[in-house]
């Protein structure tokens, strides 16, 4: 009799046990084995995907795993693009995707869920995947694609978004949403899947606040020349995109303090040594009013001896003030200002007299660079860019193949060629409302440039 109870009391303790752990059950990855590498399968659609005559506005997607989704708004792409923007739920395999907008009659829809979907083990992306769907008896299978390029460096952003737009106005890009999108790829291309037939607008840009609009010039933007007509054999295009050029950078700042009412400005003085090839310059924060050259004097060495044969010249934004001297290898200079010297638009004027010091480079400290080019076309008024740190620190006009420079700054630059149209010395860009001017383009050269000091630098390159 003992032992039966031992027996009876064994059993109610194992299924106690059990029934414990099986309420504490967590759901994890097996343990062991090889390291998953594979994204996520679809298994099933409802709606099947490309199904046609589709009413519903659910859809509903089985993987083979577990499965997450990662920034649906931001990763999801519809077109075409609806005013209201799906949602999108998930639990364990399957995704429920919610169309809040009205369906089109007759339409082709495409949902790209970009890198939206991953398992849940190992964060494998199902990458690109496009499920599409239409609410006629036919889907439309033509496409469009092209690339995109940052005009102002020949270089891609893969965060750039690609439209389509039915309205032929050139205010729709600012006023309305456009009827297609699609993105850029670290490659720089995109591309439209499932394009009926017709005339679009073709713009691109940098969505910061996920308007699709066009709505503050200092955004990346593009457009094309002429309308894309989509049908069996379109054309590739090719847009360059731009945005408003920068304020010049400086490298020293007057001394300043909050709400203070100096005249504010930068020094193009990069370290302590100035630059022999290049004149002395002022960036101010706003435009100059009033410019007195006879209360700033250029002087030298400890004795503060004066210097002349310099001149002074304003840039056409009355920012930048430039001082233009042959300069002396390895001397002192001062730069002696009277507090009235400048008065900017605000009426501002330094608080006091100032002083600034500076010595020049020595010609030991630079290197002769010589680059042959093969091939460089002449006829688009060529500029030679030296880049660092993607600051063009150096740029020369070419009138031949050749370029030969006595004394160059060493240092490890990239090289582009800048197609200067307006023959104006720097990059340019676009304008789409007043002239639809596109903006000059920038070739990057795939070699870079190390400049040694007190050294022949050499090289040959073909275009």
């Amino acid at each position: 009799m003992k032992q039966f109870f031992l027996y009876i009391l064994t059993i109610v303790l194992l299924l106690k046990l059990q029934v414990q752990t099986t309420g504490c059950a967590n759901i994890v990855p097996p343990l062991g084995g090889d390291k998953d590498t594979l994204p996520p399968l679809l298994l099933r659609a409802d709606p099947a995907d490309s199904s046609r005559n589709v009413g519903e506005t659910r859809i509903n997607l089985t993987f083979d795993e577990y499965i997450t989704i990662d920034n649906f708004q931001q990763n999801v792409l519809v077109s075409p693009v609806p005013r209201v923007a799906p949602t999108a739920t998930h639990k364990l395999n399957t995704v429920q995707i919610r169309l809040r907008d009205t369906l089109e009659p007759n339409t082709t829809y495409t949902i790209n869920f970009g890198d939206a979907i991953r398992d849940i083990n190992e964060s494998n992306v199902m990458k690109d995947f496009t499920y599409m769907f239409s609410t006629g008896p036919t889907i439309d299978s033509l496409s469009f694609v092209g690339n995109v390029l940052l005009a102002q460096t020949g270089t891609i952003d893969s965060s750039l978004i690609v439209m389509l737009h039915r309205n032929p106005r050139d205010s729709a890009v600012v006023n309305e949403r456009p009827r297609y999108i699609a993105k850029v790829d670290g490659r720089g291309a995109f591309y439209f899947p499932n394009l009926p037939a017709g005339t679009f607008n073709l713009y691109a840009l940098k969505d910061e606040g996920r308007t699709l609009r066009y709505l503050n010039p200092k955004q990346l933007f593009a457009f094309a020349d002429s309308p894309v007509v989509v049908g069996p054999n379109t054309t590739p295009r090719t847009l360059y995109a731009y945005a408003a050029a920068p304020p010049t950078p400086g490298t020293t700042t007057s001394a300043q303090t909050p709400n203070d009412k100096r005249l504010k400005f930068q020094t193009s003085i990069s370290g302590e040594n100035h630059d022999l090839l290049k004149p002395f310059s002022f960036t101010f924060e706003k435009p100059i009013r009033r410019f007195d050259s006879t209360k700033v004097r250029l002087a030298t060495d400890s004795t503060f001896t004066t210097v002349t044969n310099y001149r002074w010249s304003f840039d056409t934004s009355r920012k930048k003030l430039s001082l233009r001297h042959t300069w002396k290898e390895n001397t002192l200079y001062h730069l002696i200002m009277e507090k009235d010297f400048a008065t900017d638009t605000l009426g501002y004027q330094l608080l006091r007299a100032d002083t600034i010091s500076f010595t020049t480079l020595q010609t030991a400290d630079y290197g002769k660079l010589s680059i042959r080019f093969r091939n460089l076309d002449l006829s688009k008024n060529p500029v030679l860019q030296f880049v660092q740190s993607d600051v063009v620190v150096n740029a020369f006009p070419m009138t031949g193949q050749a370029f030969s420079q006595q004394l160059f700054l060493p240092g490890d630059y990239e090289l582009r060629i800048l197609y200067d149209m307006n023959r104006n010395g720097v990059w340019d860009p676009g304008d789409f409302f007043k002239t639809r001017r596109q903006p000059e383009l920038v070739k990057p050269i795939d070699r870079r440039v190390n400049v040694k000091a007190n050294w022949d630098n050499e090289m040959e390159i073909a275009l």
